[in-house]
């Protein structure tokens, strides 16, 4: 038998076993060369994301006050589901949309909506699916713990506004925050992130970095199925500042009731303290739920109840006092007056001009409702005779009209702490060049229809409000506003800690518009240069509208007289106010008439007359002043009196330069 040396067979397969273990060694060190030395930060966080999370704490939103301390909006916690964007790294988000649709009740076409929007942003670090979930929907959650552990349960509060659409132009709402708003510059730099909460109408938009507060945090550790197992540190939330605004809430729903129960449900009534520009009451009808945005948005009905809105041709979302233009028709006469006196077309001593029952200018004769004689300026205001006015405006001239309007800033907006604020559109031959092109060259009817209000005047009720309640305080005129005070709030944690929030001093209104707010370099308050005879005069003539036989005589009150103008103002030409094109009903008016507590205005849009519809809303708010500041009832006026002294602080107003 021959003998077979196979040792050398052994030594080869030993190399050769010994150079694959090298070379296996070889890739795993360059391996792991690549992962802990040239990408060992990377995966570093990536592990300790995959271990740590951060959960966010949201804050919660300040509360909102009336100036009575009446609590307006408030927050309430809720219970939303969330989906944890880090879990879902790399899957596919649709294939979630038809269980979680099912299991949660989310309509499936909204869900795939939002998950489409975030791909694009990865900014996104909690995607919510659901809010407002109920015990159901937290038990589905944690019976499929298992199956989708990337979602979780997370209490949040959910903003809260008054039934039925009270105060809802005024107050707001609060939504998402959009992709356009992050980039914009007034929020680029507040460290906001998608899916964060910010005001996005009214006060809540104004005041929103006061309201907002700041989220907190706690960091918690998970396992492999993102189930947390500890809690290693805490950063608490710290709420927003409350706000006390300065609405009366009993005068604001007497304002909303007149509004509701109008003829045709639309209009607007304001009423402020002219002594300092405090708004007390702002409606505006028809109105809105602002809970649809805070609470029913991301469904199918919530969808469906803003299209609806969108379409409404009553425009609920549309805030008329701010936003509203309207000829302002005979309340445009109260300034007028004061003007023609400054301006020395007329004097105290000798104000009578001619009513002739209208007047003839070309071939075109412009008609009064009346004829009047020939009144001075009290019985012109007091009687409205559209004929004085004619020729008070031909002796002023379009660019005494002018002046007028600079004097009384009706061309610039009031500077009112709401947004989206119009300018109103007041006469001028630039206006009437772009307004009517094919006849562009100012004449003298041109400056009729100015003088009354009618053609080239297109006010907001807020700039009218505002000009007349100067008029009646004897020429000071204040930038309306709603924010009577931020409260204070105390420091939150230790100092020198991570956690350490500064306090937050209360602030009136004035320091929060000197600081943050457009329009801070205009004068608060303007004064006006209105010599204390002329003002007598005019108060005289707007006292008597009431008091004295005048157009709004039906809303006289004992003990409480009312200074005030009334205003119809045509929409179509004559013959053809019906319907839905008939005229709209003024009321602009302060009282007491000779020392002004509080001012308002009134329109409601396509009723007719002044005296029959707005006049008496007014009236309505004035009598529930009346028994919070008098108590009782004020019993309507029967004997017209003769009307004391204006009490005009003269020592306030500078002398006519």
């Amino acid at each position: 038998m021959k003998f077979e040396d196979e040792s050398q067979n052994l030594r080869g397969r030993m190399r050769t076993i010994q150079l694959v273990v090298l070379i296996l060694l070889a890739v795993l060190g360059v391996r792991l060369y690549y992962l802990q030395i040239a990408n060992g930060a990377y995966y570093a966080e990536r592990a300790e994301n995959q271990r740590v999370r951060l959960l966010p704490i949201p804050a919660q939103r300040g509360t909102i006050f009336d100036r009575n301390g009446h609590v307006l909006v408030d927050s309430r916690p809720i219970y939303n589901v969330i989906l944890s964007r880090e879990e879902l790294k790399g899957q596919d988000f649709g294939a979630l949309v038809a269980p979680l649709a099912n299991g949660l009740g989310v309509d499936a076409d909204i869900l795939r909506e939002r998950f489409d929007e975030i791909k694009s942003q990865p900014a996104f670090e909690s995607i919510p699916v659901k809010q407002n979930a109920t015990q159901a929907d937290i038990a589905w959650v944690e019976a499929h713990s298992a199956e989708f552990p990337a979602l979780r349960i997370e209490q949040q509060p959910q903003r809260r506004y008054p039934e039925n659409g009270l105060l809802a132009h005024v107050l707001g709402y609060v939504g998402e925050i959009n992709p356009k708003q992050l980039e914009s510059a007034k929020y680029k730099d507040k460290g906001l992130k998608p899916g964060d909460i910010i005001g996005q109408e009214g006060l809540e938009a104004v005041y929103d970095d006061i309201l907002r507060g700041r989220d907190g945090y706690s960091k918690v550790i998970v396992d492999s199925r993102g189930r947390i197992q500890e809690e290693i540190e805490r950063v608490p939330p710290q709420a927003g500042q409350d706000i006390v605004t300065t609405i009366d809430l009993d005068l604001q729903q007497a304002a909303e009731e007149q509004l509701r129960n109008s003829p045709t449900g639309r209009g607007v009534i304001v009423a402020m303290n002219p002594n300092n520009g405090e708004i007390l009451a702002m409606a505006s009808y028809p109105t809105f739920d602002p809970n649809l945005f805070s609470q029913r948005i991301n469904t199918k009905e919530g969808r469906a109840e803003y299209a609806a809105l969108l379409r409404d041709p009553k425009k609920p979302l549309y805030n008329r006092a701010i936003r509203g233009r309207y000829p302002p028709g005979s309340t445009w006469k109260v300034p007028m007056s004061v003007a023609g006196l400054q301006q020395g077309a007329i004097t105290v001593a000798h104000s009578n001009l001619v009513c002739g029952g209208g007047i003839q200018i070309g071939n075109k004769f412009t008609r009064c409702m009346g004829n009047h004689g020939t009144p001075d300026l009290r019985t012109a205001i007091t009687r409205s005779c559209d004929g004085y006015f004619y020729r008070l405006g031909l002796k002023m001239g379009i660019k005494g009209i002018m002046e007028m309007v600079d004097e009384f800033d009706l061309n610039k907006r009031t500077g009112v702490d709401l947004p989206h604020e119009l300018v109103s559109w007041t006469p001028s031959p630039e206006f009437k060049r772009r307004f009517n092109p094919h006849d562009p060259e100012w004449k003298d009817i041109d400056t009729v229809y100015a003088s009354f209000g009618q053609v080239y005047d297109i006010m907001t009720p807020i700039s009218m409000l505002r000009a007349v309640s100067a008029i009646g305080i004897g020429g000071q005129m204040y930038v309306p506003h709603l924010l009577k005070e931020v409260k204070p709030i105390g420091a939150v944690g230790e100092p020198n800690q991570p956690d350490y929030r500064p306090a937050r001093p209360g602030r009136t209104f004035d320091e929060v518009r000197t600081a943050e707010l457009p329009d801070a370099n205009r004068p608060n308050p303007k004064l006006l240069s209105i010599p204390a005879d002329q003002h007598q005069v005019v108060v005289e003539g707007m006292w008597g509208v009431v008091n004295n036989g005048g157009t709004a005589a039906v809303i006289k009150m004992a003990g409480f007289d009312i200074a005030g103008k009334t205003g119809t103002a045509q929409v179509v030409g004559l013959g053809k106010d019906v319907g839905a094109n008939k005229d709209h009903s003024w009321f602009v008016s302060y009282a007491p008439a000779f020392k002004p507590e509080i001012s308002a205005i009134a329109l409601i849009e396509n009723v007719g007359f002044g005296a029959k519809f707005a006049a008496p809303a007014v009236r309505a708010v004035y009598d529930v002043y009346y028994r919070k500041t008098r108590g009782g009832d004020a019993a309507p006026q029967q004997v017209a009196q003769q009307p004391p002294k204006v009490q005009s602080p003269k020592s306030k107003v500078p002398k006519r330069t």
